[in-house]
């Protein structure tokens, strides 16, 4: 709110600014009013004369926010050369002239013309001349003055903000600094107290207070809770004329709040938690969810679950939820209904983050009990290890048991249990086992160089509840048994040469055995009982499981003896003995001086005894030249054979003949007589092929009956070797159809069609005598010719 009181306060100024005016005057006139000097002549250049000064001033000032309805007078401008009589002009040019100020021009008075405030400007700069109306010349030189606007408290003061917000740790002091807050008067600073501001607070006691000076807003009363009230809205009030009655002022709200510290231990809602859990729950499965209340915020009201030592801490672990800061339950081991049924906790919740200064209110944690009970429930069967192993003998017979597994059912009633073998693991059914006992028994013989590891699965199941089951893996371990001879580790190809000597070693050999004994293999070299003395070769044992070949003679020839055969007794040194006879075949080969085989046979000896290397090449040529002779004789014979009368045209195949003609029909004897086949002695003997143009080089040969009396193989064969051997066959591949059935029986023909064409008086009585299956045809054609007319 604004108040004025305008008479007092205009008297008020006038009194306190008049010295103001005239030392403003004074300044301003000692450079701008009119000053009249004399220039230095040749005559008195150091003489001076001042001149009388002709400026009249009335006025240098003017309040702000004139509410007169007349103009303000400011002031009147005059000079000594006025002399009434309307010759001067005076002109005002500067800062607003014409437009805020106006002036008379022959009196010299100024107004204002329009309200002015000291806000927006608080001086104005004029400049003033005076000239002659006749002349237009300037009586006085231009002169500059100022107007100044007074202040009078027209503005309120501001604050910066309209809305503060700040923040105060909770349990914080009295006087605890929270936020200072700034106001401003547009008035003059200068000049009075419009502008000196006073700071009270109008709503936020009795928690809050302000410096009346500073505008720093502090807390008033200790030990404020954030948990019985977090949010303040202050209003803060700046008054000017320094709080005095009749003051301007403005407002501003302050919204505080206050921040959270750690001084709330956590406290579970209730002592005593319950949950329940089936003995056969996983590890890791979640029993239940516990919550201690923290009445801080953030990182204030962050715990941390723990089990206290005691009933099952080993058994459970609680483990805690960062999102929703609770506790979470958890099976640690396996839980067993028989051995324990009941497990008791102590949990404790307690601060991730206390804070010292409050660590006298007491301990920040709080303890809740927890009773977790296990419930039963039909386990599966319990084998008595993990896994098992079993090591057996590789000549253990069949059916011999060789291991047994054991399980119980870990429950109260403790049911029976039944064995038995996953066949997806024993595919060949080598094991078996016993139902009730759980002995594992062989099945089939046992073999460690095949198979020298057996993984089998054996599931024991409840007998009265099937579902119930469990599997447990069966690692069976072959052992070794020495059932294998040492044989030779590789086909040697030993020779030795024709001018070997005494004690030449000629081989090395080395064995194998396929079994695997404990101690390792040791292996023994001899000559067979049958051949201890070799006049030829010697076996000397290297005791490395290797054996030396050595000659015992001076020379060898090939043409006495090509080959050797030396048997050679070997044996190892486990139990039982194995043995074996392996054979070396040694040839005798033709060595250069070095000891290199250059030939082997007794055929290359001959021949380079025999022959010089010119006769082998004349032999050479003389094989080469009869192969092109009878390649050449074998072309001319192609080339001389004769095309078939038939081709087709739309066959361009080699040595196919297509034949396009139907026949005529069985009365078509041209094309085929296919009777002669049937009936060889209806066979034409000078018929000649129809396929191929006769040659009269080439005599039809007239072939002997052999159809008499003859087998249709045998005659079959024969015609078959009749059309390999005949001239007149075509050169190409051809097919014979024979359709021969033999010789006639000698029961004729019994169909009645051809009846005609033999005797009607033929005897028909011996049907009679063919047995039961010709009786209907005795009863037909046999009896009186009454009968059969």
């Amino acid at each position: 709110m604004r108040t004025y009181h305008c008479i007092p306060l205009f008297i008020w100024i006038y009194m306190c600014h008049t010295v103001d005016t005239i030392l403003l005057q004074e300044k301003a006139n000692g450079y701008l009013s009119s000053k009249k000097i004399v220039g230095l002549t040749k005559d008195d250049g150091k003489m001076l004369r001042r001149t009388k000064r002709g400026w009249m001033w009335n006025q240098f000032f003017l309040l702000e926010e004139y509410t007169g309805t007349d103009t303000q007078y400011v002031g009147k401008l005059h000079t000594d050369q006025d002399k009434g009589d309307g010759n001067l002009k005076y002109i005002l040019t500067g800062d607003g002239a014409g437009s805020l100020f106006v002036i008379d021009e022959n009196t010299g008075d100024i107004h204002a013309a329009k309200k002015l405030d000291r806000e927006e400007k608080s001086l104005y700069i004029l400049r003033a001349k005076a000239i002659d109306r006749k002349t237009g010349r300037q009586v006085e030189p231009e002169s500059e003055f100022i107007i100044k606007i007074h202040d009078i408290n027209d503005n309120e003061p501001k604050f910066t903000k309209d809305l503060y917000t700040a923040s105060v740790p909770e349990m914080s002091g009295v006087g605890t600094s929270v936020i200072q807050v700034t106001a401003t008067d547009a008035d003059d600073a200068n000049y009075g107290n419009s502008a000196k501001v006073v700071y009270s607070i109008l709503q936020g006691q009795p928690y809050f207070s302000v410096d009346p000076e500073s505008g720093i807003i502090k807390t008033a009363l200790p030990d404020m809770s954030r948990e019985n009230r977090e949010q303040y809205q202050v209003v803060i009030q700046a008054k000017d004329m320094g709080g005095q009655m009749g003051g301007l002022s403005g407002t501003t709200t302050v919204n505080i709040t206050l921040t959270d510290v750690n001084n709330n231990p956590p406290r579970f809602p209730q002592s005593t938690y319950q949950f329940n859990s089936p003995e056969s729950v996983p590890l890791g499965t979640h029993l239940g969810r516990i919550k201690a209340n923290d009445p801080d915020v953030g990182q204030n009201a962050e715990m941390e679950y723990s089990i206290a030592e005691g009933d099952g801490a080993d058994t459970f672990d609680v483990i805690t939820d960062k999102d929703t800061q609770e506790g979470i339950i958890t099976v640690k081991q396996n839980l067993d209904f028989e051995n324990k049924m009941l497990y008791t906790l102590r949990v404790d919740a307690s601060n991730t983050h206390p804070d010292p200064r409050f660590l006298h209110l007491g301990p920040f944690k709080d303890t809740a009990v927890v009773k977790i009970s296990v419930e039963d429930i039909d386990e599966p069967p319990v084998f008595s290890k993990v896994s098992y192993l079993i090591e057996v003998d590789e000549d253990v017979k069949e059916g011999s048991i060789i291991g047994q597994v054991t399980a119980y059912d870990p429950d109260a009633r403790n049911n029976l249990i039944k064995y038995s073998v996953d066949r997806h693991t024993d595919m060949d059914r080598i094991f078996g086992i016993h139902s009730e006992n759980g002995s594992i028994f062989t099945l089939k013989a046992l073999d460690r160089e095949s198979s020298p590891w057996h993984n089998i699965t054996v599931t024991a199941t409840e007998t009265n509840n099937p579902k119930q089951s469990s599997h447990i893996p069966v690692f069976i371990r072959i052992l070794d048994i020495n059932d294998h001879a040492p044989e030779f580790a590789m086909y040697y190809e030993t020779f030795v040469c024709e001018n070997a000597k005494p004690g030449q070693l000629i081989q090395t050999i080395s064995v194998m055995d396929k079994d695997d004994p404990p101690r390792g293999h040791k292996f023994f070299f001899e000559p067979v009982p049958e051949f201890t003395l070799n006049p030829n070769f010697t076996i000397v044992d290297n005791k490395d499981n290797t054996a030396g070949i050595m000659t015992r003679k001076d020379g060898y020839s090939r043409n006495k003896m090509s080959t050797y055969l030396l048997p050679i007794l070997i044996f190892d040194n486990d139990y039982p003995i194995q043995s074996s006879t392996g054979t070396l075949t040694i040839r005798v080969c033709a060595c250069d001086s070095q000891g290199n085989m250059q030939s082997c046979t007794a055929e290359a000896l001959i021949l380079s005894a025999g022959l010089s290397t010119g006769a082998l090449v004349a032999i050479l040529l003389c094989v080469l030249i009869l192969l092109i002779l009878v390649v050449l004789f074998a072309a001319l014979k192609r080339q001389r054979k004769k095309e078939p009368l038939i081709i087709s045209k739309d066959d361009v195949r080699d040595n196919v003949v297509t034949y396009n003609d139907e026949g005529g029909g069985e009365e078509d004897t041209q094309a085929f007589d296919i009777g002669t086949l049937r009936n060889p002695e209806a066979r034409e003997d000078s018929k000649l092929r129809r396929d191929v143009m006769p040659e009269t080089i080439f005599q039809i040969r007239r072939t002997v009956p052999l159809w008499e009396n003859i087998d249709v193989q045998d005659f079959i064969h024969r015609r078959l070797k009749e059309n390999d051997a005949d001239p007149s066959a075509p050169p190409y591949d051809s097919l014979a159809t024979y359709a021969y059935e033999g010789n006639d029986s000698i029961a004729d023909s019994l169909s009645s069609l051809e009846s005609l064409t033999v005797d009607c008086n033929q005897d028909y009585d011996y049907l009679s005598d063919w047995g039961p299956r010709f009786k209907k045809l005795a009863d037909m054609y046999g009896g009186d010719d009454s009968d059969r007319d």
